[in-house]
Formats: structure tokens, C-alpha cells, sequence
């Protein structure tokens, strides 16, 4: 957004990235060597970051979106869109991330625009071409941010699919996660191909079920999320999983990963219950559920997956 000539007021959690952003135009922690545009500022203060906003992106992880809201609820200007960056499904409710922002910011539905793609942030920092789609029920909202967002490097999409875009976010973390367990365990470019092919079927499955375009999962929103997530080493996720494929604890894979839990880790688990709420078989998702939670081997995982009975794809 900066990129494309707009004002960012970004709100950092701790002063000192803040200070870091404003003074040096830098977040070493996170992009190092990363020149941050100068249109780009940062506030310790959430009230500050919001005062005036045309639109409010949320950009914290999924399963901390309710509770970090709920304190900037008062604070959001009226009528403005809500833009959802987290890609998850929250463990308890199931609720995806628009219908989290919707209850807890009380907006309505088609104020709220979600944004999903091959968007790996150290590329994006780089100024490397990609696309993006942005959902939103609203058409003319989903447009406004299109112009708001698009340079030439980064090209952004309309669509008004908001579940099947949120569920090909959330959904390719699982698989990404499986990618790296089947990396880690020594495998290679088959091995993450089918997993990719059919974890995109059993993640469609799911959305078609819960109303989704069925050809949402062949765009951006869906493939291309999911092959740049399942394919790159920038992917926590798929890092995450590596770390699982060798035979790390989740703990060790934690602190291999600096100390950051892979969404896909607990989004597992509230994509295998929604997949049971709805009837849908989600075998790839719920192996890594069990990878992660219940103790299921990387070795027993793989042997499972390949032993399924025969069936028509």
C-alpha cells in the first residue's frame, strides 16, 4: 500500500519496532536488510495507528485475532473496511476470520475484505512480482482496495468468494506442513506433488460444503497459495514441518523456527472439526493433526496415507 502511493500507519506491538520503523525505516527482526518505504510509519499506540484510517488491514495471527480486537473495537472508524490478512480457522468457535471480525467488531459482512495468494512477505519485500486475490462481499470495497494495493510488482485480483478465499488460506498451511514432514523424511518433488494435488482436493471438498466456488481452489486464493507455501523454504510452515519430518519435537521445531508456532499447527485442528461438523473426509489434515498432537510418527503418517484403500480421484 505504501508502494502504491498510500499513507500506512502501522501498529507495532512493542515501542522499540516501532522507533525502529521511524527512525531507520527498518523492522530488523523480521525483514532484515529490508528498506521499509517512507510513506510507511509506526505507532506504539493503537489509537493513533486507527485515527482517521479510510481502511483498517488486521494483520495479527489468527488464533490472537478476537481477543486483540476486542480492544481496538472502540477504536475502529466507522463505516471503514476491515481487511483480514490471518489465514486460520479458530480453534473453539471454528469461526473463519471474517466471521470473527464480523462479531466481535459488530460490522457487517460485506464491510469486511480478506486477502489471500502467493504473498510471502520477504519476496514482497524484495519488490518480486506477484498476484493476490482480495474478497469481499462488497464489490466496490474489494475494488477500492485493488487500487489501493497495486504496483508493479504486486497485482491484485477482485473476488466476492470470501469463504472459499478463507479457506484456501487456512487450508494450505496443513498441507504445507505435510510438505515438510514428507522433506524432512527425505522425499521428494512426487511426493509433495501429490500431497499438494490432493490436499487442494480435500480443502475444496470442504469449502464447496461450506459454500464456497468450487473454482475459487483453482486460483490464486487456492493454488497459488498453495504450491508457493508447500514449495518455499520462506514458508514457516512448510520449515515447520521439515523440522517434524526429521523427528523434532514441536517444542524443537518451535525454536528452529525463532521461536514462532506454525499457523498451520493449530489450525489443524479446527480444520479436521469443521471437516467432522460438515461430514467432509479430511485425511491429510488429520494426519497432521495427529502428527502434532497426538503423538502419530512422520513414518506411520506416510505409511497411512499410502495404504488407503483404492478409490476413483
Amino acid at each position: 500500500m505504501a508502494d502504491a502511493g498510500r499513507e500506512v500507519r502501522l501498529w507495532a506491538r512493542r515501542p522499540e519496532v516501532a522507533a525502529a520503523v521511524n527512525e531507520r525505516h527498518a523492522n530488523p527482526g523480521y525483514l532484515p536488510g529490508v528498506v521499509l518505504p517512507t510513506l510507511l510509519t509506526a505507532t506504539a499506540h493503537a489509537g493513533e495507528a486507527l485515527e482517521g484510517a479510510d481502511a483498517v488491514v488486521l494483520a495479527v495471527p489468527s488464533q490472537t485475532l478476537r481477543a486483540n480486537l476486542a480492544g481496538w473495537r472502540p477504536l475502529l472508524p466507522p463505516g471503514r473496511t476491515v481487511v483480514s490478512l490471518a489465514k486460520g480457522v479458530e480453534l473453539g468457535t471454528l469461526q473463519r476470520m471474517s466471521e470473527v471480525v464480523t462479531e466481535v467488531a459488530g460490522v457487517p459482512a460485506d464491510q469486511v475484505a480478506v486477502v489471500s495468494g502467493p504473498n510471502l512477505a520477504r519476496e514482497i519485500a524484495a519488490e518480486e512480482p506477484t498476484a493476490t486475490v482480495i474478497a469481499c462481499a462488497d464489490h466496490d470495497r474489494a475494488v477500492a482496495l485493488q487500487h489501493a494495493c497495486t504496483t508493479g510488482y504486486f497485482r491484485s485480483y477482485t473476488n466476492t468468494d470470501v469463504v472459499g478465499c478463507e479457506l484456501g488460506g487456512a487450508g494450505k498451511n496443513v498441507i504445507a506442513l505435510a510438505c515438510g514432514i514428507a522433506a524432512g523424511m527425505g522425499f521428494g518433488d512426487n511426493t509433495r506433488a501429490s500431497l499438494i494435488t490432493r490436499g487442494l482436493a480435500e480443502t475444496a471438498r470442504l469449502g464447496v460444503a461450506l459454500g464456497a466456488d468450487p473454482l475459487t481452489f483453482a486460483g490464486l486464493a487456492g493454488l497459488g497459495d498453495l504450491v508457493a507455501t508447500c514449495s518455499s523454504p520462506l514458508s514457516r510452515n512448510r520449515t515447520f514441518g521439515e523440522h517434524l519430518g526429521r523427528g523434532d519435537s514441536l517444542a524443537r521445531a518451535e525454536a528452529a523456527n525463532h521461536g514462532q508456532v506454525a499457523e498451520g499447527v493449530k489450525s489443524c485442528k479446527s480444520i479436521c472439526a469443521l471437516g467432522d461438523r460438515h461430514g467432509i473426509e479430511l485425511p491429510i489434515a488429520d494426519a497432521v493433526r495427529r502428527v502434532c498432537h497426538e503423538g502419530l510418527s512422520a513414518a506411520e503418517m506416510g505409511k497411512e496415507l499410502i495404504s488407503r484403500a483404492p478409490r476413483p480421484e
